[in-house]
């Protein structure tokens, strides 16, 4: 790309240098905040989504009369962010980051429609598989932008911006869900519905913001792109994750079980040849994975995220089903969490500001976690809600310290030009625990149910209501059971939780021994824009000189 076309770009936003002059790649404090806002609007939206959807899960399933199937909606989800992430960090990477945060708002919007008209909890999967599609662009593209802009060392005086949009979607979302889920109709439409199509005006105002504000510089760099690289990651995940939900009901050794096994290791190792014989081209490089840095990160993100969805999804069930909570309720319930959280990454932040440390910090909210889940596992039906929700804190003390100081070690660690595929690479395992953590700990929490509720029965000494609670499509019949009936039921579901808990908690300590071997390294005082231009630079003289 010429000199000339390179300057136009720049000069359509912050960091453009003087008429007829290559960009500097430094931001103002103000260019940096105006792109934020950018960033920020499509960043709640993929946050607004996760948390509306943990208080109405039950409503929406129930309605559609598949609370047992609840676990393909978030999976069908995951997958499909999780897929698309890698994509858009390599894709952003070559073509810039704007037309690519715009074309994921777009297909998050056409999701959120789409899932508002589902009638069946099938369809309510495929259509979040689409919405999908979009939030894996939204948050690993909102992450690259600020490793391409803000220094490492300075990134924590943004973090609180970030904060405040999840502290805010954290609230206001659960509070929403409930509300929506609580409602019979509003404008004629069922309430659940309204969980997704609230997303389509706040979806239209981030693409008119992020077109208007969005513009930065970019080289261009034609690559190829890793399109075997991508549909075998697609053969390899899909059946996995699938055997992962269905396996319970189809058996772990039946024929359907064994053919997705067979796929999916075909795809995986077709995957591995793919990105070796793309080398630094490939969706995942796996040149970075000899980066002790990107390695950790990694591991320790799969792991991370196994622990946070596997066993945080199960919180608002238990205060739905175990308290009584409604919808609403359990969302203002889960208030203590997000506290947590934005003190745990605000502490976190502004201390990485100070000492140029952050090393420390993964490893204290990892031990922080790894507590969290311990008692967790010790929740029965009888204990106090106070009790639980400060464990809530403790496990948002232990995410806030862990998820940014890890994104800004990887980013730290690797070179300017590959920002987006690192970052999507940390978000990428985040999310593929995520969705394995979701998939499997569902599994087992609907495999042991209708023994443990049995079992509460059994022990109580008095009869199970009809069809011995096994019947898990429709739970809503438990608030409408007298005390003496409802109470075994909840037992029985409290009991099959601790053992999600307790799942959760060995894979966390398994992370709390990976993230040991996070190395330090110097942060830089430099973003990844001022590195690019300097390198421009010094190549433009390297070539004039010779």
């Amino acid at each position: 790309m010429t000199n000339s076309s390179t300057t136009a770009a720049a000069e359509s936003g912050p960091g453009a240098g003087t008429q007829g002059t290559e960009p500097t790649g430094e931001f103002t404090h103000r260019q940096i905040i105006t792109v934020l806002i950018g960033l920020m609007m499509g960043m709640f939206l993929a946050a607004l989504d996760q948390t509306i959807m943990a208080t109405a899960t039950r409503t929406i399933a129930d309605d559609l009369d598949g609370f047992n199937l609840q676990a393909w909606a978030t999976t069908a989800f995951l997958i499909t962010s999780t897929i698309s992430t890698p994509l858009y960090g390599k894709l952003s990477d070559i073509y810039g980051r704007r037309p690519f945060f715009l074309f994921a708002i777009g297909v998050f919007i056409l999701g959120s429609i789409l899932c508002g008209l589902s009638q069946s909890m099938y369809e309510l999967a495929a259509f979040r598989a689409i919405q999908g599609i979009g939030a894996g662009g939204l948050m690993s593209l909102a992450l690259a932008i600020i490793g391409d802009i803000v220094p490492p060392r300075e990134r924590a005086k943004y973090q609180g911006f970030f904060l405040a949009v999840f502290g805010t979607a954290s609230v206001i979302g659960p509070i929403l869900g409930g509300f929506f889920a609580g409602a019979d109709k509003i404008l004629w439409v069922d309430g659940w519905r309204w969980v997704f199509y609230i997303n389509v005006p706040i979806g239209i105002a981030a693409m008119i913001v992020v077109a208007r504000v969005l513009h930065l510089p970019h080289h261009r760099t034609d690559h190829r792109i890793d399109w075997p690289g991508a549909v075998a990651l697609i053969v390899g995940l899909v059946p996995l994750l699938t055997v992962a939900e269905q396996g319970r009901e189809w058996g772990w050794g039946s024929t359907r079980a064994i053919a997705c096994y067979v796929i999916g290791a075909v795809g995986l190792v077709a995957f591995v040849l793919a990105e070796r014989a793309y080398k630094d081209e490939a969706l995942l490089p796996l040149r970075l994975f000899g980066n002790r840095t990107v390695a950790v990160g990694a591991a320790s993100s799969t792991i991370l995220g196994m622990a946070m969805f596997g066993g945080l999804m199960t919180v608002p069930l238990y205060l739905q089903i175990v308290k009584g909570s409604s919808p609403t309720v359990a969302g203002l319930q889960m208030i203590p969490f997000v506290v947590g959280i934005m003190a745990g990454s605000i502490t976190s932040g502004q201390l990485i500001a100070r000492t140029g440390r952050y090393r420390i910090f993964p490893i204290v909210g990892s031990v922080l976690m790894t507590a969290a889940l311990g008692l967790f596992a010790l929740i029965g039906a009888d204990t106090p809600l106070w009790k639980t929700m400060l464990i809530m804190v403790l496990m948002g003390l232990g995410l806030g310290g862990n998820m940014q100081p890890m994104i800004t070690a990887v980013q730290n660690a690797v070179s300017p030009r590959e920002i987006g595929v690192a970052t999507s690479s940390v978000t990428f395992f985040r999310s593929m625990g995520g969705t394995l953590g979701t998939a499997v700990f569902l599994s087992v929490l609907f495999n042991v149910l209708p023994t443990k509720i049995r079992e509460a029965y059994t022990e109580a000494g008095v009869p199970a209501p009809q069809g011995g609670g096994a019947d898990l499509s429709d739970t809503s019949f438990v608030s409408k059971l007298p005390e003496a009936l409802a109470h075994p039921f909840k037992v029985g579901f409290s009991d099959g939780i601790q053992i999600v808990y307790l799942l959760a908690l060995a894979v966390m300590v398994v992370g709390l021994v990976v993230v040991f071997f996070l190395p330090e390294i110097a942060l830089s005082q430099r973003s990844a824009q001022q590195q690019r231009a300097d390198d421009a630079a010094a190549a433009a003289a390297g070539g004039t000189a010779h």
